[in-house]
């Protein structure tokens, strides 16, 4: 399944011409995240691109095949318990062309004080020691025709790095730009260690072809580009880049990409503009961690209505949990269930079965009337967090997080509580 072939399936696309100028493409993805979904035509020779993919829960279920929360999650979910075997293809090359420089390659800046133009859609399929594989999203940016930094967060793809480095060997690597969104989704996802995430794809689209390259590194198919290379020794300064905060991220020393071969469609290549800390950024980093949040708070309080990291707290470190609870502490122990699930987690806020999570007022209007702070707040103190927390103790985001409990008092007249309605004439 290619990326061409999921953005044919879309209803409301609008299509775009140059001239687009630096900040062109990044002004239309904000413009229209959330609304409709841009293509950009010529955005270099044989390219062109797209951008806001699944950046609605609609879109992403669509593509999931799923008509509500609890069957997208379960579907994920069972994937990532249970991927398939990839279907490799021997005869591959001669749908590609070879180019000599990633700058050949469209690539945009999204925000005025970024260093350089970057690869923010880059499915990383990394080959570490043990014959592990490991597809993960990564940042990444040329720093010469032939060499690329890339930035690394303390999961998997760093740990086989660290262990092939300090074993004297660097780690094959293919980048693949332009893929099917599930494929995104799934490389978006952190399933244990050694659990290669190309065969949780598989698993969510009913089979996916992949290719090996020379280096012994394997890369989705069809992908609009290929780049073919080794994580090595060397580093460079990485940034500023916009995380997913939408903050700028500090700049630091990163590990270098050597660059061996770079292959492109010889037909249109479509590649996908996604932009920092946007929806689609958002939904795609928090939704496989949003589905382990569900699944384990239900594994403690039965009556989970919604789950949603909201878009207030980038889709990453703000959860709202709307619950039927039985007893009082039901939702103290969902919290923790949640904190659990998700380490990044940094504010987790239980509501009742009447208040939506999608609806921020909402959820503040739980907190104005259904809250008492002596009962209802609870702080966890120096605990890991998330790294792109700004107001992190230390770089491994070291922090205190925060539970609060806005339901209702079941020792109290639910009457005081009930929302008032106007009947439908």
């Amino acid at each position: 399944m290619s990326l061409s072939n999921a953005v044919a399936s879309l209803s409301e696309i609008r299509f775009y011409d140059p001239p687009y100028g630096e900040f062109g493409i990044a002004r239309v993805l904000k413009e229209s995240e959330g609304r409709w979904t841009p293509l950009f035509r010529g955005v270099g020779k044989g390219f062109s691109g797209v951008g806001n993919v699944i950046d609605t829960r609609p879109k992403l279920y669509r593509f999931l095949g799923a008509s509500s929360d609890e069957e997208a999650y379960s579907k994920l979910l069972s994937a990532l318990e249970s991927p398939t075997s990839l279907d490799f293809v021997s005869t591959w090359q001669d749908l590609y062309r070879e180019v000599d420089s990633l700058y050949d390659l469209p690539m945009v800046r999204y925000y005025e004080r970024e260093a350089r133009p970057y690869i923010t859609s880059g499915v990383v399929v990394g080959a570490g020691p043990g014959g592990v594989y490991n597809a993960s999203i990564h940042r990444f940016s040329p720093i010469g025709a032939r060499k690329a930094v890339i930035r690394l967060v303390p999961r998997h793809l760093y740990h086989m790095y660290k262990m092939s480095i300090k074993q004297g060997r660097e780690v094959p690597i293919a980048v693949a730009w332009g893929v099917h969104p599930l494929v995104l989704l799934a490389a978006a996802s952190s399933p244990p260690y050694g659990v290669f995430e190309l065969g949780v794809a598989a698993r969510l689209l009913g089979g996916l072809k992949a290719v090996s390259l020379e280096n012994g590194a394997v890369a989705p198919f069809p992908a609009s580009v290929i780049i073919e290379g080794f994580i090595t020794a060397e580093q460079a300064e990485e940034g500023p880049f916009v995380d997913i905060v939408g903050v700028y991220d500090r700049v630091r020393l990163q590990p270098v990409v050597r660059v061996e071969r770079i292959y492109v469609l010889r037909s249109e290549a479509l590649l996908h503009y996604l932009l920092p800390a946007g929806l689609e950024h958002q939904l795609l980093m928090g939704f496989e961690r949003e589905a382990r949040i569900w699944k384990a708070v239900r594994s403690v309080v039965p009556g989970v209505k919604k789950v949603r990291l909201t878009r207030g707290g980038f889709g990453w470190m703000v959860a709202v949990i709307s619950l039927e609870k039985a007893a009082e502490g039901d939702a103290k122990n969902a919290l923790l269930a949640a904190f659990a699930a998700h380490p990044s987690l940094k504010i987790a806020i239980a509501v009742d079965g009447d208040v939506d999570p999608d609806d921020p007022v909402a959820v503040e209007w739980a907190l104005a009337t259904r809250l008492r702070a002596d009962r209802g707040l609870f702080v966890i103190p120096y605990v890991r967090g998330s790294t792109l927390d700004p107001v992190a103790l230390n770089e491994e985001g070291l922090t205190h997080k925060i539970g609060i409990d806005a339901t209702r008092p079941l020792d109290a007249d639910p009457v005081l509580f009930e929302r008032a309605r106007i009947p439908e004439t």
